[in-house]
């Protein structure tokens, strides 16, 4: 019987992979056939964290002439209402979940603390964490890297709309290739779009593993897990 790669994981799930046209701003279907995959990764006795960006709610470059801190404060409360979402799914597909967020609202989420995300991870519960890091400037990408680090996960899981990392946008080139492995180095050097800088120098200077595949299939995050080369894994 197959053993699990990672012991502890940190998903990152974009805002955008939660919703699909006609479905509104959230498509529950969907995200619980993401509860469905995570809850065999849970069985399996992984370790889960994560964090939830909020594009298919806000986005703070939307935000026109507004102040950028205002419209970043925006997009950390969009976070949270994806991240209720998400509980909810975690909990009906069986799993101990609690929300934690940078940004105290006591009435809807914990507080985040490193201690206590610890512990409840140790104590078999996901954990998803809310608003970023609680500051604006800094992209969802940056705070899970951070929040990875902070919990000493084995590895990040980029769940995105494309299945990897390109040599160039593969919307516009047609020529454009996938990488199987990158170098954090070697992203920053073709300034390819796989992470914002702050978090791509943040996984090559804390030696953090990335792995960027498509959640088209949900599956893939268990394929993933349990060591299924998927997409492109980034490196130091």
């Amino acid at each position: 019987m197959a053993t699990p790669r990672y012991k502890r994981i940190l998903l990152k799930l974009s805002g955008e992979a939660l919703t699909a046209p006609g479905k509104g701003i959230l498509d529950f279907d969907f995200i619980a056939k993401v509860a469905e995959v995570l809850k065999r990764c849970y069985d399996e006795g992984v370790e889960i964290g994560v964090i939830v960006g909020a594009g298919n709610i806000w986005r703070g470059r939307q935000g026109g002439k507004m102040d950028r801190k205002q419209a970043d404060h925006m997009g950390m409360l969009a976070t949270a209402i994806n991240a209720l979402a998400l509980q909810d799914a975690f909990l009906a597909a069986g799993m101990d979940a609690v929300v934690m967020s940078a940004v105290e609202m006591r009435a809807f989420a914990d507080t985040f603390t490193v201690n206590d995300a610890n512990a409840a991870l140790k104590a078999g519960r996901v954990v998803i964490f809310a608003c970023g890091l609680g500051q604006p400037f800094f992209s969802t990408d940056t705070a899970a890297v951070l929040r990875a680090a902070e919990i000493d996960a084995d590895a990040v899981l980029m769940a995105k709309n494309i299945d990897g990392i390109y040599t160039a946008d593969p919307k516009v080139d047609s020529t454009a290739t996938r990488y199987d492995e990158i170098t954090y180095k070697e992203v920053l050097e073709k300034e390819l779009k796989a992470l914002d800088l702050s978090a791509t120098t943040f996984c090559m200077e804390n030696d953090i593993r990335c792995y960027a595949f498509a959640l088209n299939d949900p599956d893939n995050i268990y394929r993933v897990v349990m060591g299924e080369h998927i997409g492109t894994e980034l490196h130091r």
